[in-house]
């Protein structure tokens, strides 16, 4: 069973770059010269760094600077709604596309980042909510209970539901979770506390951090995906909600995790541009690119997340298919974050979440 979130209209805008002619002449003669080549320009990208981002230089990044040599790429890391606030307030936008919500980029559209022009984009087979008036989906990307096998070697004795992760008794140990609203940090103590899922929205978020000051003490609350990864990669933490794209290149690596596939959360990873970005045009151009069935392809075979085009023809690894939450693997349920409900109350829920971690 699948609950998916409502979509968001296209924006219908057209953006039009303007080829820049440069005139040379002089001394009787023609000089020769590439007067039509575009314009270099470099973008700055942020988004989560690590094996994600990595995959996102390959993926993304190298195959259009190929077709466009006139576009380079500069990376950093991490991606920050209130970051991008301060850019645009300060009139001094430094980024160029930025990894962010679908929520966040459209309960802030016009005001934090730009709208973008999409119409030319085939969305046949795009999954539902891809793409949006300030944002474009690359990925949907689940955030599975998983644990260390080692910590929990029998498993007969080891967690099975979602609520053995908040049940501290009878399953020790040091939990792990990502503050990222899109990985689920408020859906999972509401499912672990007893809310099905077709009824977590609208989310009673006062309820579900009343659930995490249950497991507060043990557990370690990572600011992105890198730094959750790295925690388990080096085993500081034994049960813990991570995203798919981080899982894979840790089973690559050799470590032995098991997926709990009771109820997953999972949500459309986009990407959005700052509003004053000087160089918005490019960047809207090259965001076009992401969803195409080469581009979705890539990605999602490096890192196990679920493609947003459907046409997408895939080969996945065996590590990959062990957290496929659209695939054979996942016995349980699946819930697809309300993005309607969250471009209504992004801000206002991360601030409330953002003073309860201080607290």
């Amino acid at each position: 069973m699948v609950s998916r979130s409502t979509g968001v209209r296209l924006g219908v805008s057209m953006i039009a770059i303007s080829a820049l002619l440069v005139g040379c002449a002089g001394g009787g003669t023609t000089p020769t010269d590439d007067s039509s080549a575009e314009p270099p320009v470099t973008l700055t990208f942020v988004a989560y760094g690590g094996v994600g981002q990595e995959a996102m230089i390959h993926s993304y990044q190298q195959p259009y600077t190929a077709a466009n040599p006139s576009v380079t790429f500069i990376n950093t890391s991490p991606p920050d709604v209130a970051q991008v606030k301060a850019q645009v307030e300060a009139g001094a936008v430094l980024w160029d596309v930025v990894a962010t919500s679908p929520a966040a980029a459209t309960q802030n559209c016009g005001t934090l980042f730009e709208p973008l022009d999409f119409s030319d984009v085939d969305t046949a087979d795009l999954v539902e909510g891809t793409v949006g008036e300030c944002y474009i989906g690359n990925f949907i990307n689940a955030t599975p209970f998983a644990y260390r096998t080692d910590a929990f070697p029998d498993p007969a004795k080891a967690p099975k539901t979602i609520a053995d992760f908040f049940n501290v008794a009878k399953f020790p140990g040091q939990r792990g979770i990502i503050t990222n609203l899109q990985n689920g940090i408020l859906e999972y103590p509401l499912l672990a506390d007893g809310v099905a899922p077709d009824d977590l929205y609208p989310l009673d978020v006062d309820r579900a951090l009343a659930k995490l000051d249950t497991i507060r003490d043990v557990t370690t609350f990572a600011p992105n995906v890198g730094a959750l990864q790295q925690a388990v990669g080096s085993n500081q933490v034994d049960l813990f909600l991570l995203s798919d794209s981080r899982l894979v290149p840790l089973m690559n690596d050799g470590a032995d995790i098991t997926v709990v596939w009771d109820v997953t959360v999972a949500s459309i990873n986009a990407f959005a541009v700052p509003k004053g970005s000087p160089k918005a045009a490019t960047a809207n151009e090259f965001l076009k690119t992401v969803v195409s069935p080469e581009a979705v392809k890539g990605i999602t075979e490096a890192l196990g997340t679920a493609p947003v085009n459907l046409s997408a023809t895939l080969d996945l690894s065996e590590n990959a298919k062990k957290v496929e939450v659209f695939g054979a693997a996942n016995t349980g349920e699946t819930v697809v974050q309300d993005v309607s409900w969250y471009a209504d109350n992004f801000n206002e829920v991360s601030t409330k979440l953002t003073n309860w971690l201080a607290g």
